[in-house]
């Protein structure tokens, strides 16, 4: 027992030594739960607090701020408190003793809690951190990222040897979070090689991370919008796992996701009906201003017409409280939405214009586009605008904010400039890009141009008539000059470009259809549609057209069900357009589960996109009972065609007027020629007029069997084509005169567009025969033979078109020579 005494002596002294070692200001930091007791254990131990016990408390006050909403954040009062400045003093000079993780966490926390990077204390911070930057480990190094990037140094040297580094240790890295911060941190840095390589990596670790760490995605997504690159798949990678955190999501999220896909013009029907359901469950419990300003953005677009008002009431509640980016982004919101809400309108002008001083000139520019379109008015309001853009042109040194600001000051009443101004902007008139450019500079910037890739982005956001008007052949010539560099990469992009500018462009569209058929496994299957858009639109059938449709087709079945429904029926409907009708996604897109989808889809839409579909998929119908009728689909668009023929404005242009009038004069009588007749399947013929077995014309009011409208309209019954067998006389003919205006034809040439062939080729089979056909190779057309069988039992008849090229050229310049036009085309044609 004796020989225990001395060991228990021992171990009495040793645990006596380790409470004694014991760090109680550690301890006590640790259990605080405010940012009070934080600076309570700072101020009683400020002779003892060692790096570690700074580090821990800034942390700390960071951590009881982050964990707050945005609206009780208390930021600006704890540094105003004077232990906060302690806390300063010490890290500044205890820099030398902290590790670099402490090093960049301290630099983090302090910029978290609004220390101005001016202060001396970041910029030691930032230049220690500099001269360890080699030796940080990755976790350090995406912090240290994140620093710069809050700092606006996206483009510094320091950004850039951080992107070196990323580039040398990218294979190193196991960690999704660390990965997606670095990924947006040096994405305005990154080459294609490295953005490359930093897209496969994302790819790989997005598949191995925690599924609920939706901010990993969402950065993803974020440096694809950066770059201006939509990698679909890597997109739809994201896009899956954002849908499995919907329930996690809040407004700002939410708004934050939505503002990228439109950027990357990607749509996701299944993610639009999740957010709106999240956003409609949300409704309740965002009534403070920063969280129902981003719920109204993100969700008024979208919701129904009941809960767009409840939105607009609440809206109007809370406008007072509104800052100026939150009132900008709800007047952007309204004009998206067409608002007519005058009272909520007037709150939210309200508030801008006590505001007008903090907004930067890109946010006015946003502000007189969003009023314009909603035709607010306010005049007061609008001068101050326009004194506020002349002031920013006069002082903006950015060309492309000059151009911004041009384009937007010619909205407003009196856009003239005064002589100061416009030597100002002539002073900064050296352009970076064609996007930019006023004419003179574009012709510069297309002759030095060398990079397809490069223009193509900059074709993006070109627009107005005076690119149409001076650049836009040139533009041609030097796409044509860089067509060894088109590939699978670029060709939806370039087709865009070309439908975009309805220029029909022979070598640069076969370049693109032979791409297309030998790397169609490449391309993206959505991207099919962006890829056959021009041939469609432009009715250019290239080497191996047949081929071409064949191969996107093949492409397009697999991924049927993975298709956005809109884009889906845009795609089909496109085909149709060309003749082409795949039975497998005509019976998809006529499926009750489909139209029930995209029924759902369609309210989730922005207003103009919904209505580009519905018009579509009207004319998919139509375009599918006329010319297959096999596939049993039935005409189920009357009640809407009747709708939109009630909205329409039914007055007679001039130009109809005097065409009718000619007419008229041409057959014998004003009422031998009918204005705007409604056909089988609504299609509206400009005018039509009845010729007998002897080729004389027969009045209307001899022709009891037809249906005459009280809007002056001739209807020829119930809509189908039995009914269209005995509304004329033995032996007569129905002639259709059409005037083809410069829609209808490619814009440097006399070329017909798709859409206008389609419908001669539907009109044939409702019963006109085309009695004039230009004689192009690509205007021909073929028909099934139930087509040609059921034409043989119809009455032959007669579609004219009259080209706006020749009704308005030096030939026809009076009205004897208009009459004699018509005489020609009715009688000497129809009778040859």
């Amino acid at each position: 027992m004796f020989r225990l005494r001395p060991v228990n002596c021992f171990l009495r002294r040793l645990l006596h030594g380790v409470a004694v070692s014991r760090d109680q200001v550690l301890e006590q930091l640790r259990v605080c739960s405010a940012e009070d007791q934080v600076f309570d254990v700072v101020g009683r131990n400020k002779a003892k607090l060692t790096i570690d016990h700074v580090t821990w408390a800034v942390g700390m006050l960071w951590k009881f701020q982050k964990e707050k909403p945005q609206m009780l954040r208390t930021v600006e009062l704890l540094k105003n408190h004077p232990q906060f400045l302690t806390l300063r003093v010490l890290a500044e000079n205890k820099i030398a003793f902290m590790d670099d993780s402490m090093l960049v966490d301290m630099l983090y926390s302090f910029l978290r809690l609004n220390v101005d990077p001016h202060d001396s204390l970041v910029q030691q911070l930032i230049s220690e951190a500099w001269l360890r930057i080699d030796r940080f480990p990755m976790a350090s190094l995406s912090k240290f990222a994140i620093c710069l990037s809050d700092l606006s140094l996206h483009h510094s040297p320091l950004m850039g040897h951080i992107t070196n580094i990323v580039d040398q240790r990218l294979s190193s890295i196991d960690d999704a979070r660390i990965l997606t911060t670095l990924m947006l941190s040096v994405s305005s840095l990154a080459s294609p090689r490295l953005r490359d390589a930093l897209i496969s990596k994302a790819d790989q670790l997005l598949d191995t991370m925690d599924p609920s760490h939706y901010n990993n995605p969402r950065r993803v997504v974020q440096f694809l919008r950066n770059n201006k690159y939509s990698h679909r798949p890597l997109l739809e990678k994201c896009n899956e796992i954002l849908l499995c955190n919907i329930p996690r999501l809040d407004a700002e999220n939410i708004s934050i996701i939505l503002g990228l896909y439109q950027s990357l013009q990607f749509n996701n029907c299944d993610f639009r009906l999740a957010i709106k359901q999240r956003l409609t469950e949300l409704v309740e419990s965002s009534t403070d201003s920063f969280s129902f300003s981003k719920l109204f953005v993100a969700l008024a677009p979208m919701a129904s017409q009941e809960i767009r008002e409840r939105l607009e009431n609440t809206a109007f509640l809370l406008a007072d409280e509104f800052s100026a980016q939150q009132a900008l982004a709800v007047a952007e919101a309204l004009e998206e939405i067409e608002s007519r809400n005058l009272s909520l309108l007037n709150k939210i002008a309200s508030v801008i214009q006590r505001n007008l001083h903090v907004y930067r000139p890109v946010e006015v520019a946003r502000i007189i586009q969003a009023l314009f379109l909603l035709q607010y008015q306010n005049p007061e309001l609008f001068t101050k605008l326009r004194n506020i853009l002349v002031d920013f042109l006069q002082r903006s040194v950015f060309p492309c904010e000059v151009t911004m600001l041009t384009r937007i000051l010619s909205m407003l009443p009196n856009p003239r400039l005064d002589d100061s101004v416009i030597s100002r902007v002539d002073a900064v008139q050296v352009r970076p890009s064609a996007a930019d450019a006023e004419p003179l500079c574009g012709h510069e910037r297309l002759q030095t141009a060398d990079r397809l890739d490069l223009l193509l982005e900059e074709l993006k956001y070109i627009a107005g008539e005076w690119f149409e008007e001076m650049l836009v052949e040139e533009t041609m010539g030097t796409l044509q000059r860089m067509m060894d560099q088109i590939n699978w990469t670029n060709v939806p992009d370039l087709a865009l470009f070309l439908t975009r500018t309805n220029q029909l462009c022979p070598p640069l569209l076969d370049r693109i259809a032979s791409v297309a058929i030998k790397d169609i496994e490449k391309i993206h299957h959505s991207a099919t549609y962006a890829t056959l858009l021009p041939f469609t639109v432009l009715n250019y059938d290239p080497p191996q057209a047949d081929l071409l449709y064949d191969v996107c087709v093949q492409r397009i079945i697999p991924h049927i069900s993975s298709f956005d429904p809109h884009l889906l029926v845009l795609l089909t409907y496109s085909l149709a357009v060309v003749d082409c009708f795949p039975e497998e996604l005509v019976r998809e897109i006529f499926s009750i589960d489909f139209l029930g989808k995209l029924d759902a889809q369609l309210e989730t839409l922005p207003i103009a996109l919904s209505l580009r579909t519905r018009q579509r998929l009207m004319e998919l119908n139509r375009a599918v009972c006329l010319e297959c009728p096999e596939f049993q689909v039935p005409w189920f668009h009357e009640r809407y065609c009747q709708q939109l023929q009630n909205k329409k404005n039914s007055s007679v242009s001039p130009a109809q007027q005097q065409i009718h009038k000619m007419l008229g004069e041409v057959l014998g009588g004003i009422n031998c020629a009918r204005v705007a007749v409604l056909t089988p399947y609504f299609y509206t013929v400009d005018f039509e007029c009845i010729l007998d077995r002897h080729m004389q014309p027969l009045p209307y009011s001899d022709l009891s069997t037809l249906l005459i409208s009280d809007r002056g309209k001739v209807h020829w019954g119930i809509s189908s084509l039995e009914n269209t067998r005995d509304d004329l006389p033995a032996g007569a003919q129905r002639v259709a005169v059409d005037f083809l205006d410069s829609k209808s034809f490619c814009k440097n040439s006399r070329h017909i567009r798709g859409e206008t062939l389609m419908r001669k080729r539907h009109l044939e089979i409702l019963g006109y025969r085309v009695v004039q056909v230009r004689k192009h190779q690509d205007c021909m057309w073929h028909f099934a033979s139930f087509t040609l069988n059921h034409m043989k039992r119809l009455k032959i008849t007669g579609v004219l078109q009259v080209p706006h090229f020749e009704w308005n050229s030096m030939e026809l310049s009076s009205p004897d020579a208009w009459k004699e036009y018509l005489k020609k085309k009715i009688f000497t044609q129809l009778s040859s």
